[in-house]
């Protein structure tokens, strides 16, 4: 299993720096060791291609396909099958279980 990050600045403009900004906060202040990308845009028109396929294929719990904040987690299996989304508030830790089941 391979946790990737994707920061976004859509999102009330937390991540405004430059990709090693990012970088740097990431790993400072949540001891991220993951790979970390560059920013990319996860809703409307400009969406990246990544994240209009994740979100077309699993809908937020309004149905909608729509990113509503950092931190949306997607569980995609070696496939490429997206197997669940989690939003914001779902921590990994809740779904730990989940991820044991698909490994």
């Amino acid at each position: 299993m391979t946790v990737l990050g994707f920061p976004c600045n859509q999102f009330g403009g937390q991540e405004p720096g430059t990709h090693e900004e990012i970088l740097e906060f990431a790993r400072s202040r949540y001891d991220a060791t993951f790979p970390i990308f560059e920013r990319v845009r996860v809703r409307g028109k400009r969406a990246c291609e990544l994240y209009r396929y994740l979100t077309s294929r699993k809908a937020n719990p309004k149905g909608k396909p729509d990113v509503t904040w950092n931190f949306t987690k997607f569980l995609v299996g070696p496939d490429g099958e997206v197997l669940a989304r989690y939003e914001p508030r779902v921590t990994p830790e809740e779904i730990a279980d989940d991820l044991a089941n698909h490994l």
